[in-house]
């Protein structure tokens, strides 16, 4: 029996697209399917990659939400623990065994801090990062109420110009009330630069990171001159991982496309000019669809519309064909201009999503496939959670 097998062994039932042993050909759709192999060597990949590198790597899982993709991170890519975006995952994560867990967001509504340092007594490490030094008495008070730690990272906007502060002075004044108040550990630095990651020239996501590597440097140099040591200087995407990763600055990885690979990451080239879905990396998630109408002779229609995906990075594609391409949706439909009517009703097809992200989040399984079987079905256990 393989490894995965014990972890979900669901029958067909309320929402749930198959069962461990059923032939792909009989899940029903629209539904995501992992290509197991695929996804496990993109794991293996990375963790070697990080290996090499002599970084840690700790893999984002607000881009799958799933503990069990998790513990393949872990068990096959040596993934060091998880970031998340929200408490609400964090919680999840740890509730399902996961003992290192970073929000790698500002945390700042009171029930939110309260239940961010309940987290340590579900057996992990809570980390969070913090811009504002008014956040940290609050953070403080939470932890000593729970007889708890939070770990904090100062986050520094190197680029993304979203949340974090852009000057050393600012990472160290941060840094010192951190380390000064009780209940909080000072940990590091948070800096990832989100805005190049899905830049297409490799060329131009290198001069990008520079800008944050030189940041990054100077304010880990400043907090040393003042006695404090950085555990983690964390940041690094599945299109910057390399630059991050051979920096000699950042000591953790947070990549999270590169296990399932998209379509909107897939484009980006890499340093040969090549798609980074054409020898870096393999897609591993779909969405299985099926044609459901082709009362038109040119187009199909699938059951896979705007309510099974995200389409804020563009329209999927369909993996492995070449004569037919999916063009327009609508809430429950997917229009595939089908030129020379080589589709038939009940035929299915395998969509790579735009943007794994937000698409992951809509659905509620896995159907994890090997070899033309369903080997298992995993929960998207922190699916939905946005709080």
């Amino acid at each position: 029996m393989n490894a995965y097998t014990k972890i979900s062994e669901l029958e067909v039932g309320y929402n749930v697209p198959a069962s461990v042993g059923m032939d792909e050909a009989d899940i029903q759709t629209p539904c995501l399917v992992v290509d197991l192999d695929a996804m496990e060597r993109n794991i293996k990949k990375m963790g070697a990659f990080a290996k090499e590198m002599g970084v840690r790597h700790r893999s984002h899982g607000k881009m799958h939400k799933s503990v069990d993709v998790q513990k393949a991170q872990q068990e096959l890519g040596g993934a060091c623990g998880v970031c998340c975006q929200k408490v609400s995952e964090a919680e999840a994560f740890a509730r399902g065994g996961i003992k290192d867990v970073l929000v790698s967001n500002q945390v700042r509504d009171p029930a939110k801090i309260d239940r961010l340092a309940r987290i340590p007594k579900l057996g992990a490490r809570a980390i969070c990062c913090v811009d504002d030094i008014t956040n940290v008495p609050d953070l403080s008070a939470a932890a000593t109420k729970h007889g708890t730690q939070i770990e904090c990272l100062v986050e520094i906007d190197c680029g993304a110009g979203r949340c974090g502060v852009t000057t050393t002075a600012d990472v160290i004044a941060i840094a010192k009330a951190i380390d000064a108040a009780p209940g909080l550990k000072f940990a590091g630095i948070q800096a990832y630069q989100g805005a190049m990651q899905h830049m297409d020239s490799y060329e131009d996501r290198k001069a990008k990171i520079a800008i944050a590597v030189a940041m990054v440097k100077d304010a880990v140099d400043g907090l040393k001159a003042e006695g404090l040591e950085c555990d983690i200087v964390g940041g690094g995407g599945t299109g910057s991982y390399y630059f991050e990763g051979n920096s000699g600055v950042y000591n953790e990885l947070q990549c999270g496309s590169y296990a399932f690979m998209d379509a909107d990451y897939g484009r980006i080239l890499d340093k040969d000019g090549n798609r980074i879905d054409q020898g870096e990396w393999e897609n591993a998630l779909f969405i299985l669809t099926s044609v459901m109408s082709h009362a038109k002779a040119d187009k199909a229609i699938c059951d896979a519309g705007l309510k099974a995906q995200s389409v804020d990075s563009g329209l999927p594609f369909i993996y492995g064909r070449k004569d037919v391409e999916y063009v327009k949706c609508s809430d429950e439909h997917g229009v595939i201009a089908d030129p020379d009517g080589v589709l038939k009703v009940n035929d299915k097809l395998k969509l790579v999503p735009g943007h794994c992200d937000p698409t992951c989040n809509v659905h509620d399984w896995y159907v994890g496939v090997r070899n033309g079987k369903v080997e298992t079905v995993w929960p998207v256990t922190a699916r939905g959670l946005a709080y």
